[in-house]
């Protein structure tokens, strides 16, 4: 069929030949050292950063993939279509594509321009991305040409991956110099996304290895892509991690939504930290085949949004049982989400308040908001809970678990599969591979524990982390623990209970912060319900002022 058009094809663009519109200037480092040393006295040691520009990539290798996408798209077309797109919702997006006002490629389009625009400039880039998708307005025009009625809310949006889920075609690095070749066939969730007829637009930034390489380094940091910033403030508030890239790239709107992966915080530390509805959902809910692993017992990849609605909508795109994959078999039947996610209420909900968080003023200020909604508020002492054992834990199932993905899905030239050899690997050029060090790395190796040892850790956490919650929910019939930004995500991971992080206001200084809703294992839908009329009753978030 190709070859049928192709001579038509090329006769009309003779005759109708386009001007380029948009060609992209060439990406020069620059001298970086007043930026270090200004940040040399942040009040926060992991905002001590060594380096912010990456030593190992080279942004004009992010405009190779970019450029030929928008030639024909410029400054005109972007201002144009920025009330349609700029901080717009789903739902909002695929009125104005049925309206006529908007198509998949423009929207598509528009992104890839919109990220040039921030993040070839010196003075705004926040390295968030670490690499592009080359076919994503083709395959956006594809979208357009083939849309029907029938067609799942997620169709022909452009999303962002966390740079440790497979997507053939782009390399899978972790943000890690040794996988720089990895490129790997789909991740489960990568085919639900496309199955729905999800653009996969490129990879986001992390904090290398999933933030389990070295100790006391900044969030978001990686040898791949170097620092990525904080929209709110750049190289002032800290990104989190370890899904930063992916909290980042969302806050500056330069796609629809992105997934974030989580052992411990990692989806709702970025998430709290970029102003963002981002959930952690239960370990099992959506598969992690094809995810580079810090932890089987405890990883779960997850959607970070702008608003509750896309994430709604983003979740049941990635969701679907995986044979692959145990944990996500034999698990209890899942919703929708998107379909009734505005029937939720505050009103009649009983919420667990910690009381040691009323003493920061915007906890208490929405614990007062979310009661004035009608919502029952019951404040609680939080238990304690016993530790021993997690990061025997973590550095039990890395051993394990990395070398099996490795083994899986690596090609042939990465040669390092084991712990040791990694490490090993590290050290033949530390200042490029791991300039902060790899101490988390070297803690695994002093950890050997027999599968026995490892199952009676995973069972006694479990027991703690339940415990924990437990002792809130059960003596006050509690639907909801409220908590702030990953403070207990910690517990949560261990329990297996999930989360969903929203904005609930910002600082003084304006540094987001987010207030978490904490439920019972695979009660996402309620955790998705009761968010939404949170944010449809306080309408807390902001988007950062440097990015509008």
């Amino acid at each position: 069929m190709y070859k049928k058009f192709l001579p038509i094809l090329l006769i009309t663009g003779l005759a109708c030949k386009q001007e380029p519109k948009t060609i992209i200037d060439p990406w020069v480092p620059y001298d970086q050292s007043s930026e270090i040393a200004a940040n040399a006295d942040h009040e926060s040691t992991r905002m001590q950063y060594k380096l912010i520009q990456s030593r190992v990539s080279d942004k004009n290798d992010l405009w190779s993939q970019i450029g030929p996408q928008i030639t024909y798209f410029g400054s005109e077309d972007y201002e144009a279509l920025k009330p349609l797109i700029l901080d717009q919702d789903i739902p909002t997006l695929q009125s104005h594509v049925k309206s006529g006002k908007l198509t998949y490629e423009k929207l598509t389009q528009w992104y890839l321009y919109r990220i040039v625009k921030f993040e070839n400039d010196s003075a705004s880039y926040l390295n968030n991305l670490l690499a592009i998708n080359p076919n994503a307005v083709a395959e956006a025009k594809k979208c357009d040409a083939n849309k029907s009625d029938d067609d799942h809310p997620l169709y022909g949006m452009p999303v962002l991956l966390k740079d440790n889920i497979n997507f053939a075609g782009l390399p899978t690095t972790a943000g890690t110099y040794l996988l720089r070749g990895n490129d790997a066939a789909d991740a489960f969730i990568v085919d639900r996304i496309q199955d729905k007829g999800g653009i996969i637009l490129g990879k986001t930034s992390l904090s290398e290895w999933a933030n389990f390489l070295c100790l006391g380094c900044p969030n978001g940091y990686n040898a791949v892509g170097g620092q990525t910033l904080n929209p709110y403030g750049r190289k002032i508030f800290d990104t989190g991690g370890s899904s930063s890239g992916s909290g980042s790239a969302i806050a500056a709107n330069y796609a629809v939504a992105a997934i974030g992966t989580e052992t411990s915080g990692s989806i709702l530390s970025p998430s709290s930290q970029s102003s963002l509805a981002g959930l952690k959902p239960t370990t099992g809910r959506l598969s992690r085949s094809g995810i580079v692993p810090l932890s089987s017992t405890l990883d779960t990849p997850g959607p970070m949004t702008k608003s509750v609605i896309d994430n709604a909508i983003f979740m049941s795109a990635l969701t679907g049982e995986d044979t692959t994959d145990p944990a996500t078999v034999d698990n209890p039947d899942t919703p929708t989400y998107w379909e009734d996610v505005q029937s939720g209420t505050l009103e009649g909900k009983r919420f667990g308040v910690n009381k040691q968080y009323l003493e920061d003023s915007i906890y208490a200020l929405t614990v007062k908001k979310i009661e004035d909604h009608g919502g029952i508020m019951v404040e609680f002492d939080p238990a304690e809970m016993d530790w021993t054992g997690f990061g025997e834990l973590l550095n039990a199932d890395m051993r394990v678990d990395l070398p099996a993905y490795l083994n899986q899905y690596a090609p042939d030239s990465i040669t390092a599969r084991t712990i040791e050899e990694i490490v090993a690997y590290n050290y033949e050029d530390s200042t490029l591979r791991i300039p902060y060090g790899q101490g988390r790395f070297e803690r695994i190796l002093e950890t050997n524990l027999s599968e026995a040892g490892v199952d009676s850790l995973r069972t006694n956490l479990r027991a703690a982390g339940q415990g924990f919650f437990e002792a809130a929910f059960e003596p006050n019939d509690l639907d909801f623990v409220l908590s702030i930004n990953n403070w207990n995500a910690g517990h949560a991971a261990a329990a297996n209970y999930p989360c969903l992080t929203i904005p609930m206001g910002y600082k003084e200084s304006g540094e987001p912060i987010g207030l978490t809703f904490i439920s019972r294992p695979f009660e996402e839908d309620q955790l998705l319900k009761v968010a939404y009329a949170f944010e449809q009753a306080t309408q807390a978030r902001k988007m950062p002022e440097a990015y509008q």
